[in-house]
Order: structure tokens, then sequence, then C-alpha cells
């Protein structure tokens, strides 16, 4: 996220800035998760939220650590996403740590 300052970064990684809304997506298939991930996404970004959590679970450690939480980073970072997008994050423990993300949408035009 080369337009995001440090600063900002620094907060949301820190979990200063509160989510404004969230999504679970643990138990989904990966593409039922994909989808439902991109629509939050969309409905959050035109809503004018900021910061939402992406809650992927942690998935088995027998597969390799979950399917969604593996594919978090790219799904994210895909054209249509990259778009409402400026930064994300792997949550503080108290929001899911490594079983879910920050994600920093861009404001409006």
């Amino acid at each position: 996220a080369a337009d995001l300052d440090r600063r900002t970064m620094d907060r949301l990684r820190k979990g200063r800035l509160r989510p404004e809304g969230r999504i679970d997506l643990h138990g989904m298939t990966a593409n039922r998760a994909h989808s439902a991930l991109n629509q939050f996404l969309a409905n959050a970004h035109s809503g004018g939220k900021r910061c939402v959590l992406v809650i992927t679970g942690k998935g088995s450690v027998k597969e390799g650590g979950g399917v969604i939480r593996r594919e978090m980073p790219a799904w994210l970072n895909a054209p249509e996403n990259r778009i409402r997008i400026l930064g994300f994050a792997q949550a503080q423990p108290g929001d899911g740590g490594g079983g879910a993300f920050y994600v920093l949408l861009k404001r409006r035009r």
C-alpha cells in the first residue's frame, strides 16, 4: 500500500482504527467466501465505512493453515477490491489475531 502513510498503516496494524463492520467467512467454501468478501467490501465502501474486520478463521493444521486465510491477500489485492482498499493487516489477538484481517477502505470520491 504505497499510497498509505506509515502512521495510518501503523495504527491499522495495532488495532487503533476500530472496525465499523465485520464479516465472518470461516466455515465457508473458498468460492463462497470469495464472493461474500467482494460483496461485503463493495457494500462497506459504498456505505462510507473506513475500517472493517474480515474473519477468516485459522484453518486446520492439516490444511496448511486454512485456504481462506491463505487466499485472503490475493483476494484483497485483486483489481476489483484494490480500487476500494488502502491497506490491510493481520488483526490483533482481541479481534481474531491470525484468523482475521483489518481492511482499510478508501474514502468515497
